[in-house]
Protein backbone atom coordinates (compact mmCIF):
# COMPACT_ATOMS: atom_id res chain seq x y z
CA UNK A 1 0.00 0.00 0.00
CA UNK A 2 2.92 2.30 0.82
CA UNK A 3 4.47 1.69 -2.62
CA UNK A 4 1.25 2.68 -4.37
CA UNK A 5 1.02 5.88 -2.33
CA UNK A 6 4.63 6.79 -3.16
CA UNK A 7 4.01 6.23 -6.86
CA UNK A 8 0.92 8.42 -6.87
CA UNK A 9 2.88 11.22 -5.21
CA UNK A 10 5.77 11.16 -7.72
CA UNK A 11 7.08 14.65 -8.36
CA UNK A 12 9.74 15.62 -10.87
CA UNK A 13 12.24 17.80 -9.04
CA UNK A 14 15.44 19.56 -10.03
CA UNK A 15 17.26 17.49 -7.44
CA UNK A 16 16.10 14.23 -9.06
CA UNK A 17 17.11 15.40 -12.53
CA UNK A 18 20.51 16.48 -11.24
CA UNK A 19 20.97 13.13 -9.49
CA UNK A 20 20.24 11.23 -12.71
CA UNK A 21 22.55 13.48 -14.73
CA UNK A 22 25.43 12.91 -12.28
CA UNK A 23 24.92 9.14 -12.35
CA UNK A 24 24.87 9.15 -16.16
CA UNK A 25 27.98 11.32 -16.32
CA UNK A 26 29.80 8.89 -13.99
CA UNK A 27 28.31 5.93 -15.88
CA UNK A 28 27.17 4.47 -12.58
CA UNK A 29 24.84 1.97 -14.21
CA UNK A 30 24.15 -0.03 -11.07
CA UNK A 31 22.88 2.98 -9.12
CA UNK A 32 20.95 4.26 -12.14
CA UNK A 33 19.07 1.00 -12.52
CA UNK A 34 18.42 0.85 -8.78
CA UNK A 35 17.09 4.43 -8.78
CA UNK A 36 14.89 4.13 -11.86
CA UNK A 37 13.45 0.77 -10.85
CA UNK A 38 11.63 2.63 -8.08
CA UNK A 39 9.55 4.56 -10.64
CA UNK A 40 6.71 3.75 -13.00
CA UNK A 41 7.67 3.82 -16.68
CA UNK A 42 5.53 6.93 -17.18
CA UNK A 43 7.54 8.68 -14.47
CA UNK A 44 10.79 7.63 -16.11
CA UNK A 45 9.51 9.07 -19.40
CA UNK A 46 8.88 12.34 -17.59
CA UNK A 47 12.49 12.31 -16.38
CA UNK A 48 13.83 11.59 -19.87
CA UNK A 49 11.85 14.49 -21.32
CA UNK A 50 13.88 16.82 -19.08
CA UNK A 51 17.31 15.34 -19.88
CA UNK A 52 19.46 16.22 -22.85
CA UNK A 53 19.32 13.84 -25.82
CA UNK A 54 22.58 12.01 -25.10
CA UNK A 55 21.54 11.24 -21.51
CA UNK A 56 18.12 10.07 -22.64
CA UNK A 57 19.61 7.69 -25.20
CA UNK A 58 22.09 6.41 -22.61
CA UNK A 59 19.23 5.45 -20.29
CA UNK A 60 17.16 3.90 -23.08
CA UNK A 61 20.08 1.65 -24.00
CA UNK A 62 20.86 0.88 -20.35
CA UNK A 63 17.42 -0.33 -19.27
CA UNK A 64 15.84 -3.55 -20.51
CA UNK A 65 13.54 -3.44 -23.56
CA UNK A 66 10.52 -4.53 -21.53
CA UNK A 67 10.77 -1.26 -19.59
CA UNK A 68 12.05 1.07 -22.29
CA UNK A 69 9.38 0.04 -24.80
CA UNK A 70 6.70 1.41 -22.47
CA UNK A 71 8.83 4.47 -21.74
CA UNK A 72 9.02 5.28 -25.45
CA UNK A 73 5.22 5.33 -25.76
CA UNK A 74 5.00 7.87 -22.92
CA UNK A 75 7.70 10.25 -24.13
CA UNK A 76 6.87 13.65 -25.56
CA UNK A 77 6.54 13.27 -29.35
CA UNK A 78 9.51 15.53 -30.09
CA UNK A 79 11.72 13.72 -27.59
CA UNK A 80 10.66 10.32 -28.93
CA UNK A 81 11.40 11.38 -32.50
CA UNK A 82 14.93 12.45 -31.54
CA UNK A 83 15.55 9.27 -29.54
CA UNK A 84 14.35 7.00 -32.36
CA UNK A 85 16.63 8.78 -34.83
CA UNK A 86 19.57 7.75 -32.66
CA UNK A 87 18.58 4.09 -32.32
CA UNK A 88 19.39 1.48 -34.94
CA UNK A 89 16.61 -0.34 -36.79
CA UNK A 90 17.48 -3.47 -34.80
CA UNK A 91 17.23 -1.60 -31.48
CA UNK A 92 13.84 -0.12 -32.41
CA UNK A 93 12.64 -3.57 -33.50
CA UNK A 94 13.60 -4.96 -30.08
CA UNK A 95 11.53 -2.26 -28.41
CA UNK A 96 8.60 -2.90 -30.73
CA UNK A 97 8.56 -6.61 -29.97
CA UNK A 98 7.82 -5.83 -26.32
CA UNK A 99 4.77 -3.67 -27.16
CA UNK A 100 1.17 -4.59 -27.87
CA UNK A 101 0.44 -4.43 -31.58
CA UNK A 102 -1.48 -1.14 -31.40
CA UNK A 103 1.32 0.68 -29.55
CA UNK A 104 3.92 -0.94 -31.80
CA UNK A 105 2.09 0.19 -34.94
CA UNK A 106 1.74 3.74 -33.57
CA UNK A 107 5.46 3.93 -32.84
CA UNK A 108 6.49 2.57 -36.24
CA UNK A 109 4.04 4.89 -38.02
CA UNK A 110 6.04 7.86 -36.69
CA UNK A 111 9.15 6.72 -38.55
CA UNK A 112 10.07 7.80 -42.10
CA UNK A 113 8.71 5.31 -44.65
CA UNK A 114 12.10 3.89 -45.61
CA UNK A 115 13.16 3.37 -41.99
CA UNK A 116 9.74 1.95 -41.18
CA UNK A 117 10.24 -0.91 -43.63
CA UNK A 118 13.73 -1.56 -42.25
CA UNK A 119 12.48 -1.78 -38.66
CA UNK A 120 9.63 -4.12 -39.60
CA UNK A 121 12.07 -6.42 -41.38
CA UNK A 122 14.11 -6.70 -38.15
CA UNK A 123 11.17 -7.91 -36.03
CA UNK A 124 11.90 -11.56 -35.32
CA UNK A 125 8.43 -12.64 -34.18
CA UNK A 126 6.76 -13.35 -37.52
CA UNK A 127 3.19 -13.25 -36.18
CA UNK A 128 3.83 -9.95 -34.40
CA UNK A 129 5.38 -8.53 -37.56
CA UNK A 130 2.41 -9.54 -39.73
CA UNK A 131 -0.11 -8.10 -37.26
CA UNK A 132 1.73 -4.76 -37.07
CA UNK A 133 1.94 -4.62 -40.86
CA UNK A 134 -1.83 -5.22 -41.04
CA UNK A 135 -2.57 -2.39 -38.58
CA UNK A 136 -0.39 0.05 -40.52
CA UNK A 137 -2.64 -0.40 -43.56
CA UNK A 138 -5.68 1.16 -41.91
CA UNK A 139 -6.37 4.86 -42.36
CA UNK A 140 -5.65 7.24 -39.51
CA UNK A 141 -8.51 8.02 -37.13
CA UNK A 142 -10.33 4.77 -37.88
CA UNK A 143 -11.08 1.92 -35.49
CA UNK A 144 -8.61 -0.23 -37.42
CA UNK A 145 -5.75 2.18 -36.74
CA UNK A 146 -6.59 2.18 -33.03
CA UNK A 147 -7.23 -1.50 -32.35
CA UNK A 148 -4.87 -4.09 -30.92
CA UNK A 149 -4.71 -7.65 -32.19
CA UNK A 150 -4.16 -9.08 -28.71
CA UNK A 151 -7.41 -10.51 -27.32
CA UNK A 152 -8.89 -13.67 -25.87
CA UNK A 153 -11.30 -15.52 -28.17
CA UNK A 154 -12.98 -18.89 -27.89
CA UNK A 155 -15.06 -21.00 -30.25
CA UNK A 156 -18.70 -21.71 -29.61
CA UNK A 157 -18.16 -25.48 -29.94
CA UNK A 158 -15.60 -25.69 -27.12
CA UNK A 159 -16.55 -26.97 -23.69
CA UNK A 160 -15.96 -24.84 -20.62
CA UNK A 161 -13.17 -27.14 -19.42
CA UNK A 162 -11.43 -27.08 -22.80
CA UNK A 163 -11.91 -23.34 -23.04
CA UNK A 164 -10.22 -22.67 -19.70
CA UNK A 165 -7.19 -24.69 -20.78
CA UNK A 166 -6.86 -22.90 -24.10
CA UNK A 167 -7.37 -19.32 -22.91
CA UNK A 168 -4.48 -19.61 -20.44
CA UNK A 169 -2.11 -19.50 -23.39
CA UNK A 170 -3.92 -16.62 -25.07
CA UNK A 171 -4.12 -14.57 -21.87
CA UNK A 172 -0.32 -14.51 -21.55
CA UNK A 173 -0.22 -12.18 -24.57
CA UNK A 174 -2.96 -9.84 -23.28
CA UNK A 175 -2.14 -7.14 -20.73
CA UNK A 176 -5.70 -7.00 -19.34
CA UNK A 177 -8.53 -9.42 -20.04
CA UNK A 178 -11.70 -7.31 -20.16
CA UNK A 179 -13.88 -9.79 -22.05
CA UNK A 180 -13.66 -13.12 -23.80
CA UNK A 181 -15.03 -13.03 -27.33
CA UNK A 182 -16.92 -15.95 -28.83
CA UNK A 183 -16.60 -16.79 -32.53
CA UNK A 184 -17.90 -19.51 -34.83
CA UNK A 185 -15.70 -21.62 -37.10
CA UNK A 186 -15.73 -18.82 -39.72
CA UNK A 187 -14.17 -16.48 -37.10
CA UNK A 188 -17.39 -14.42 -37.03
CA UNK A 189 -18.07 -12.64 -33.73
CA UNK A 190 -21.23 -14.09 -32.21
CA UNK A 191 -21.02 -13.34 -28.50
CA UNK A 192 -18.96 -12.62 -25.41
CA UNK A 193 -18.13 -14.08 -22.02
CA UNK A 194 -16.84 -12.76 -18.73
CA UNK A 195 -14.44 -14.68 -16.53
CA UNK A 196 -17.28 -15.05 -14.05
CA UNK A 197 -19.39 -16.79 -16.73
CA UNK A 198 -16.64 -19.38 -17.16
CA UNK A 199 -15.95 -19.89 -13.48
CA UNK A 200 -19.56 -20.58 -12.49
CA UNK A 201 -20.38 -22.72 -15.54
CA UNK A 202 -20.25 -26.53 -15.54
CA UNK A 203 -17.14 -28.04 -17.10
CA UNK A 204 -19.05 -30.04 -19.71
CA UNK A 205 -21.19 -27.13 -20.91
CA UNK A 206 -20.64 -25.81 -24.42
CA UNK A 207 -19.52 -22.21 -24.79
CA UNK A 208 -22.54 -21.54 -27.04
CA UNK A 209 -24.81 -22.34 -24.08
CA UNK A 210 -23.35 -19.69 -21.75
CA UNK A 211 -22.24 -16.98 -24.21
CA UNK A 212 -24.11 -13.65 -24.26
CA UNK A 213 -25.11 -12.72 -27.80
CA UNK A 214 -25.77 -9.00 -27.08
CA UNK A 215 -22.17 -7.98 -27.77
CA UNK A 216 -21.37 -4.39 -28.74
CA UNK A 217 -18.85 -3.95 -31.55
CA UNK A 218 -17.55 -1.37 -34.02
CA UNK A 219 -16.60 -1.64 -37.70
CA UNK A 220 -12.95 -1.47 -38.62
CA UNK A 221 -13.53 1.68 -40.72
CA UNK A 222 -15.60 3.56 -38.11
CA UNK A 223 -14.27 6.96 -37.08
CA UNK A 224 -12.46 6.91 -33.72
CA UNK A 225 -14.75 9.64 -32.36
CA UNK A 226 -17.76 7.41 -33.08
CA UNK A 227 -15.98 4.56 -31.30
CA UNK A 228 -15.41 6.83 -28.30
CA UNK A 229 -19.09 7.77 -28.21
CA UNK A 230 -20.18 4.11 -28.25
CA UNK A 231 -17.78 3.15 -25.46
CA UNK A 232 -18.79 6.17 -23.37
CA UNK A 233 -22.50 5.52 -23.90
CA UNK A 234 -22.33 1.88 -22.79
CA UNK A 235 -19.52 2.29 -20.18
CA UNK A 236 -17.28 -0.21 -21.96
CA UNK A 237 -13.69 -0.94 -20.96
CA UNK A 238 -13.04 -2.62 -24.31
CA UNK A 239 -14.91 -3.16 -27.56
CA UNK A 240 -14.28 -5.69 -30.36
CA UNK A 241 -13.62 -4.60 -33.95
CA UNK A 242 -15.09 -6.46 -36.93
CA UNK A 243 -15.06 -6.22 -40.74
CA UNK A 244 -17.94 -6.32 -43.25
CA UNK A 245 -18.40 -10.07 -42.66
CA UNK A 246 -18.37 -9.49 -38.88
CA UNK A 247 -15.06 -11.33 -38.64
CA UNK A 248 -13.35 -10.54 -35.34
CA UNK A 249 -10.20 -8.51 -36.11
CA UNK A 250 -9.13 -6.99 -32.79
CA UNK A 251 -10.24 -4.89 -29.86
CA UNK A 252 -10.00 -1.29 -28.64
CA UNK A 253 -9.44 -0.60 -24.96
CA UNK A 254 -10.43 2.38 -22.85
CA UNK A 255 -6.85 3.68 -22.48
CA UNK A 256 -6.68 4.19 -26.25
CA UNK A 257 -10.01 6.03 -26.20
CA UNK A 258 -8.79 8.31 -23.39
CA UNK A 259 -5.83 9.25 -25.62
CA UNK A 260 -8.22 10.01 -28.50
CA UNK A 261 -10.45 12.19 -26.32
CA UNK A 262 -7.43 14.07 -24.95
CA UNK A 263 -6.07 14.73 -28.46
CA UNK A 264 -9.49 15.89 -29.65
CA UNK A 265 -9.93 18.15 -26.62
CA UNK A 266 -6.48 19.66 -27.20
CA UNK A 267 -7.27 20.26 -30.86
CA UNK A 268 -10.66 21.83 -30.12
CA UNK A 269 -9.14 24.04 -27.42
CA UNK A 270 -6.51 25.30 -29.85
CA UNK A 271 -9.11 25.89 -32.57
CA UNK A 272 -11.26 27.81 -30.10
CA UNK A 273 -8.23 29.95 -29.28
CA UNK A 274 -7.59 30.62 -32.98
CA UNK A 275 -4.68 28.20 -33.49
CA UNK A 276 -5.03 26.28 -36.74
CA UNK A 277 -2.35 23.60 -36.25
CA UNK A 278 -1.54 21.07 -33.57
CA UNK A 279 1.27 22.80 -31.68
CA UNK A 280 2.61 23.04 -28.14
CA UNK A 281 4.70 25.51 -26.20
CA UNK A 282 7.98 23.75 -27.06
CA UNK A 283 7.54 24.10 -30.84
CA UNK A 284 9.69 26.51 -32.82
CA UNK A 285 8.79 30.17 -33.28
CA UNK A 286 8.15 29.55 -36.99
CA UNK A 287 5.71 26.68 -36.26
CA UNK A 288 3.89 28.70 -33.62
CA UNK A 289 3.67 31.70 -35.95
CA UNK A 290 2.18 29.59 -38.74
CA UNK A 291 -0.44 28.26 -36.35
CA UNK A 292 -1.44 31.63 -34.89
CA UNK A 293 -0.98 34.15 -37.70
CA UNK A 294 -4.03 33.22 -39.89
CA UNK A 295 -6.52 34.04 -37.14
CA UNK A 296 -4.59 37.09 -36.01
CA UNK A 297 -4.76 38.27 -39.61
CA UNK A 298 -8.52 37.72 -39.51
CA UNK A 299 -8.66 39.87 -36.39
CA UNK A 300 -6.71 42.57 -38.21
CA UNK A 301 -9.21 42.49 -41.07
CA UNK A 302 -12.02 42.68 -38.53
CA UNK A 303 -10.45 45.75 -36.93
CA UNK A 304 -10.08 47.44 -40.33
CA UNK A 305 -13.70 46.55 -41.09
CA UNK A 306 -14.85 48.13 -37.83
CA UNK A 307 -12.88 51.27 -38.68
CA UNK A 308 -14.53 51.52 -42.10
CA UNK A 309 -17.98 51.08 -40.56
CA UNK A 310 -17.37 53.71 -37.88
CA UNK A 311 -15.97 56.12 -40.46
CA UNK A 312 -19.27 55.83 -42.34
CA UNK A 313 -21.11 57.10 -39.29
CA UNK A 314 -19.06 60.25 -38.71
CA UNK A 315 -22.21 62.37 -38.86
CA UNK A 316 -23.75 60.36 -36.02
CA UNK A 317 -20.57 60.78 -33.98
CA UNK A 318 -20.52 64.53 -34.53
CA UNK A 319 -24.10 64.91 -33.27
CA UNK A 320 -24.13 62.21 -30.62
CA UNK A 321 -20.58 61.66 -29.40
CA UNK A 322 -21.86 59.49 -26.56
CA UNK A 323 -22.51 56.71 -29.09
CA UNK A 324 -18.77 56.38 -29.61
CA UNK A 325 -18.12 55.63 -25.95
CA UNK A 326 -20.53 52.69 -25.95
CA UNK A 327 -18.97 51.07 -29.04
CA UNK A 328 -16.58 48.80 -27.02
CA UNK A 329 -19.50 47.62 -24.87
CA UNK A 330 -21.60 46.68 -27.91
CA UNK A 331 -18.68 44.90 -29.61
CA UNK A 332 -17.78 43.02 -26.43
CA UNK A 333 -21.37 41.89 -25.81
CA UNK A 334 -21.70 40.69 -29.40
CA UNK A 335 -18.48 38.69 -29.16
CA UNK A 336 -19.28 37.23 -25.73
CA UNK A 337 -22.81 36.15 -26.64
CA UNK A 338 -21.60 34.60 -29.90
CA UNK A 339 -18.88 32.61 -28.16
CA UNK A 340 -21.29 31.43 -25.44
CA UNK A 341 -23.82 30.20 -28.01
CA UNK A 342 -21.25 28.51 -30.20
CA UNK A 343 -19.51 26.87 -27.23
CA UNK A 344 -22.76 25.24 -26.08
CA UNK A 345 -23.50 23.98 -29.60
CA UNK A 346 -19.96 22.68 -30.14
CA UNK A 347 -20.10 20.86 -26.81
CA UNK A 348 -23.46 19.35 -27.73
CA UNK A 349 -22.15 18.19 -31.11
CA UNK A 350 -19.08 16.65 -29.47
CA UNK A 351 -21.26 14.75 -26.98
CA UNK A 352 -23.82 13.85 -29.66
CA UNK A 353 -26.53 15.65 -27.67
CA UNK A 354 -27.75 17.88 -30.50
CA UNK A 355 -31.05 16.51 -31.76
CA UNK A 356 -33.74 17.93 -34.01
CA UNK A 357 -33.64 20.50 -36.80
CA UNK A 358 -31.48 23.60 -37.08
CA UNK A 359 -34.62 25.75 -37.10
CA UNK A 360 -35.68 24.56 -33.64
CA UNK A 361 -32.20 25.32 -32.29
CA UNK A 362 -32.22 28.78 -33.84
CA UNK A 363 -35.67 29.52 -32.42
CA UNK A 364 -34.61 28.44 -28.93
CA UNK A 365 -31.44 30.52 -29.12
CA UNK A 366 -33.40 33.55 -30.37
CA UNK A 367 -35.79 33.32 -27.42
CA UNK A 368 -32.89 32.88 -24.98
CA UNK A 369 -30.97 35.79 -26.52
CA UNK A 370 -34.07 37.97 -26.44
CA UNK A 371 -34.62 37.30 -22.74
CA UNK A 372 -30.96 37.98 -21.89
CA UNK A 373 -30.93 41.02 -24.15
CA UNK A 374 -34.01 42.58 -22.58
CA UNK A 375 -32.67 42.10 -19.03
CA UNK A 376 -29.28 43.60 -19.91
CA UNK A 377 -30.89 46.39 -21.95
CA UNK A 378 -33.06 47.46 -19.02
CA UNK A 379 -29.98 47.76 -16.81
CA UNK A 380 -28.11 49.68 -19.52
CA UNK A 381 -31.11 51.93 -20.20
CA UNK A 382 -31.36 52.94 -16.55
CA UNK A 383 -27.63 53.64 -16.40
CA UNK A 384 -27.58 55.78 -19.56
CA UNK A 385 -30.76 57.67 -18.64
CA UNK A 386 -29.58 58.41 -15.08
CA UNK A 387 -25.98 59.19 -16.02
CA UNK A 388 -26.62 61.21 -19.21
CA UNK A 389 -30.20 62.24 -18.56
CA UNK A 390 -31.38 61.86 -22.18
CA UNK A 391 -34.22 59.41 -22.77
CA UNK A 392 -33.83 59.08 -26.56
CA UNK A 393 -30.13 58.17 -26.37
CA UNK A 394 -30.81 55.64 -23.63
CA UNK A 395 -33.52 54.03 -25.76
CA UNK A 396 -31.32 53.97 -28.89
CA UNK A 397 -28.38 52.32 -27.11
CA UNK A 398 -30.56 49.82 -25.22
CA UNK A 399 -32.61 48.73 -28.25
CA UNK A 400 -29.39 48.34 -30.21
CA UNK A 401 -28.01 46.09 -27.48
CA UNK A 402 -31.06 43.80 -27.67
CA UNK A 403 -30.75 43.50 -31.45
CA UNK A 404 -27.00 42.87 -31.29
CA UNK A 405 -27.38 40.13 -28.66
CA UNK A 406 -30.12 38.34 -30.65
CA UNK A 407 -28.12 38.40 -33.90
CA UNK A 408 -24.92 37.31 -32.13
CA UNK A 409 -26.75 34.39 -30.50
CA UNK A 410 -28.19 33.28 -33.83
CA UNK A 411 -24.81 33.46 -35.55
CA UNK A 412 -23.13 31.62 -32.69
CA UNK A 413 -25.72 28.85 -33.03
CA UNK A 414 -25.95 28.64 -36.80
CA UNK A 415 -22.25 28.69 -37.72
CA UNK A 416 -21.12 25.56 -35.78
CA UNK A 417 -24.22 23.65 -36.93
CA UNK A 418 -23.52 24.69 -40.52
CA UNK A 419 -19.84 23.73 -40.28
CA UNK A 420 -20.72 20.35 -38.77
CA UNK A 421 -23.14 19.64 -41.63
CA UNK A 422 -20.31 20.42 -44.08
CA UNK A 423 -17.89 18.07 -42.32
CA UNK A 424 -15.77 20.91 -40.87
CA UNK A 425 -14.74 20.81 -37.21
CA UNK A 426 -17.30 23.12 -35.51
CA UNK A 427 -14.80 23.97 -32.75
CA UNK A 428 -13.36 26.53 -35.11
CA UNK A 429 -16.57 28.53 -34.61
CA UNK A 430 -15.85 29.24 -30.94
CA UNK A 431 -12.70 31.23 -31.62
CA UNK A 432 -11.79 34.47 -33.38
CA UNK A 433 -14.08 33.62 -36.31
CA UNK A 434 -17.22 34.18 -34.25
CA UNK A 435 -15.75 37.00 -32.18
CA UNK A 436 -14.55 39.01 -35.18
CA UNK A 437 -17.69 38.52 -37.28
CA UNK A 438 -19.94 39.46 -34.37
CA UNK A 439 -17.80 42.50 -33.52
CA UNK A 440 -18.17 43.88 -37.03
CA UNK A 441 -21.85 43.01 -37.40
CA UNK A 442 -22.59 44.28 -33.88
CA UNK A 443 -21.03 47.68 -34.54
CA UNK A 444 -22.82 48.00 -37.88
CA UNK A 445 -26.17 47.08 -36.32
CA UNK A 446 -25.56 49.38 -33.34
CA UNK A 447 -24.98 52.49 -35.41
CA UNK A 448 -27.70 51.69 -37.92
CA UNK A 449 -30.39 51.25 -35.20
CA UNK A 450 -29.14 54.23 -33.21
CA UNK A 451 -29.20 56.39 -36.35
CA UNK A 452 -32.74 55.18 -37.16
CA UNK A 453 -34.11 55.91 -33.65
CA UNK A 454 -32.34 59.24 -33.24
CA UNK A 455 -33.30 60.36 -36.75
CA UNK A 456 -29.77 61.32 -37.75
Amino acid sequence: MEEIQDNIQFQLTDELIEQVEVLVENQNDKELIKLLNEFHYADIAEILDELDLDDSIYLIKLLDSETTSDILTELDEDTREKVLKNLSAKEIAEEVEELDTDDAADLIAELPEERRAEVISKIEDEEHREEITELLKYEDNTAGSLMAKELVKVYETWTVAGCLRRIRGQAREVTRVHSIYVVNKQEKLIGRLSLKDLIVAKSEQKIAEIAKDNVDFVHVNDDVEDVAKVMAKYDLEAIPVVDDLQTLLGRITIDDIVDVLKEEADKDYQLAAGITQDVDSDDSIIELTRARLPWLFLGLIGGVGAFVIMEGFQEAFSQYAVLFFFTPLIAAMAGNVGVQSSAIIVQGLANDDIKGSINSRLLKEMLLATLNGVILAIVLFLFVWIYIGEFDKAIAISVSLIAVIIIAGLIGTFVPLFLDKRGIDPAIATGPFITTSNDILGILLYFWIAKLILGI
